[in-house]
């Protein structure tokens, strides 16, 4: 359906365009169409002759036009510790980390969110996700503050609302001071979800049910936190088969692997994905794509951590939705989602499948459309299409760095990160000329810097 006449248009041509929809269509020399909010045309050639009300019109030579990019595991608050630990496998870090983070308050978190968000929307990041578990008493309204980050920022967003109960003294690894109790999880999860869940076709803001990890949560919270998701309608989201530490731990604790433990507390279904997912045999796969489990990919923070490489190629193959995730930023210091497309790419090559594994345009459907298929919204986000919410960015591809590389694609996804002309969400402009518009980019770094170092004061004090 045509939008109304009054709604303003903006138009862009002459560029290439990726539309990452069911049939990978791509022009190269095309136009996009977006009439407030949605999408109203994508095809070849210029845009069509007599459109009202148009505001903007944008000659895209040079460049290339794709979906945002959605970012689908995050812990932002880690942006005010990174940089230690450099050396850790995962377990040895959390233990390394958990005392500080136990000791973030609500200023702390605005400040790591906005650098998180920042850093992610400047790079064509149009859709966010945080997984926020640490909630230490008397630290303010830490959802609220992450939320409102977002907001701010203007882009699109999904607070998984985590939680841990198992701390050290239940044979976790949370410091006994860094956990909530399963009443105050649970109560903490719904109220955040009645206060912030928007289920709309042109939702903002999002809310999921996350209770952080097999090594960080009892069992009861898993079935609870599942009833109370499933409740409520929102997704559920947690980490899952990261290392064989974790492998580890859940056998000799539930005597069964991590895939069979999920399942066992209504943790396998197609309103849930974790994070991960590295260590999974053929079973475990054939399980999540059974189940419609997708799953967030995070080949640098796995690397970094020494984790392993996913089975990305068996897992698409099977069926399994998987989208892109950059995890926390203190085990990931670069802290932006086009690192990750490169790096799902080179790091699956590695692999058992090496070559095979994946290519340019799988590593950008992961960014993308995979995103919105494990955040439940690949009906409105993720593609080109006319209809869908006007998420989009214009990639710069004329630069010394990708003038060179034929294909804009595989410019974009192997070679060095593209500089942003422009980015919308929701139709509005987050990103000029590679700056975001919606922030001051050097006032958030000055607070993120002071944050960091008074969290690092308060820390060494304890």
């Amino acid at each position: 359906m045509a939008a109304p006449e009054h709604v303003e248009r903006i138009v862009i041509e002459n560029c290439s365009i990726a539309t990452v929809d069911a049939d990978d269509t791509e022009y190269a020399s095309g136009h996009v169409v977006v009439a407030g909010n949605r999408i109203e045309s994508v095809g070849a050639g210029r845009a069509p002759e007599g459109l009202a009300n148009v505001v903007r019109r944008i000659d895209g030579t040079g460049h290339l036009v794709t979906p945002g990019l959605i970012n689908t595991h995050h812990h932002f608050y880690q942006w005010i510790t990174r940089g230690l630990a450099t050396d850790h496998n995962l377990f040895d870090w959390l233990v390394a980390l958990y005392p500080t983070w136990a000791r973030i308050d609500e200023p702390m978190v605005r400040a790591a969110a906005q650098g998180s968000l920042a850093m992610m929307a400047r790079g064509g990041v149009t859709t966010a996700m945080d997984h926020h578990y640490v909630y230490p008493q008397g630290s303010g309204d830490l959802s609220g503050a992450i939320i409102g980050a977002a907001r701010d920022m203007g882009v699109r967003f999904t607070l998984a609302r985590g939680s841990m109960d198992r701390s050290v003294k239940d044979g976790g690894l949370p410091p006994d001071f860094a956990v909530e109790t399963l009443e105050g999880a649970l109560a903490g999860t719904e109220a955040t979800i009645d206060a912030h869940h928007d289920a709309s076709f042109d939702a903002m803001t999002q809310v999921a049910a996350a209770p952080c990890s097999p090594f960080s949560i009892s069992t009861e919270l898993l079935r609870q936190g599942a009833e109370l998701a499933r409740r409520k309608g929102v997704r559920m989201h947690t980490h899952g088969s990261e290392t064989v530490e974790e492998e580890k731990f859940c056998h000799e604790l539930f005597g069964m692997g991590p895939t069979d433990y999920f399942e066992s507390t209504g943790w396998l279904g197609d309103d849930v994905w974790m994070a991960h997912c590295v260590h999974m045999n053929d079973s475990d796969i054939a399980a999540f794509a059974r189940t419609g489990t997708g799953v967030a990919h995070c080949p640098s923070s796995n690397a970094r951590l020494a984790a392993g490489i996913a089975r990305v190629p068996d897992m698409l193959a099977a069926g399994v939705p998987v989208g892109l995730g950059v995890d926390g930023t203190a085990s990931n210091e670069s802290g932006e989602l086009h690192t990750e497309l490169r790096n799902a790419l080179l790091i699956n090559r590695l692999g058992a499948h090496r070559e095979k594994a994946l290519n340019a345009r799988q590593a950008l459907r992961l960014g993308t459309y995979g995103g919105a298929q494990v955040l439940g919204r690949a009906g409105q986000i993720g593609s080109l299409e006319p209809g869908k919410l006007a998420d989009l960015v214009l990639w710069k591809l004329d630069t010394l760095a990708h003038a060179s590389i034929a294909d804009p694609v595989t410019a974009l996804v192997f070679g060095a990160a593209a500089p942003v002309t422009l980015s919308l969400v929701d139709g509005r402009p987050v990103v000029e000329d590679n700056h975001l518009i919606t922030a001051d980019e050097d006032a958030i770094a000055r607070a993120t810097r002071d944050e960091a170092r008074r969290l690092a004061r308060i820390a060494a004090g304890a």
